[in-house]
């Protein structure tokens, strides 16, 4: 099927302090995170390449999440955004924005079944070059 969900890209969440909660997680559990949060890094099972998943505090006043009730969002890795999307409208499914494109991938944001809006990611070919960057400095190789 060409336009699907293949993956979690990332776990994006409001909190009172974004800035104190990305410490604590520092401070307490290892999370070395920069302004957009903290990526995890996991060797894929399927094949020998890495990939990542994004954990994200956001200010709890944040509009990013197109509702003031949801307090958190997925991101879900896609490929063939475009087709997706295409489907998701013939379905009659709300998309919440345009797709926008950034040298690290294109995304978009719809409402699921439940009202939530979920974020999704096509990874760019930049994100591969910052993989293997990370592979490196992890001793993944």
């Amino acid at each position: 099927m060409e336009g699907k969900i293949v993956g979690i890209g990332g776990i994006f969440f409001k909190c009172k302090d974004a800035a104190a909660t990305k410490k604590w997680y520092g401070d307490h559990c290892g999370i070395k995170s920069d302004q957009w949060g903290a990526s995890f890094v996991q060797r894929k099972v399927s094949e020998d390449s890495l990939s990542f998943l994004q954990w994200s505090p956001f200010p709890h006043d944040t509009s990013y999440f197109f509702s003031e009730e949801q307090e958190f969002m997925v991101n879900y890795r896609v490929q063939h955004l475009e087709t997706l999307v295409a489907n998701l409208k013939s379905s009659g499914c709300e998309i919440l924005d345009e797709i926008a494109t950034y040298d690290y991938g294109k995304f978009v944001h719809i409402r699921d079944v439940d009202g939530r809006a979920v974020e999704l990611w096509e990874p760019g070919e930049e994100n591969l070059a910052e993989i293997e960057a990370v592979k490196k400095t992890a001793n993944f190789e």
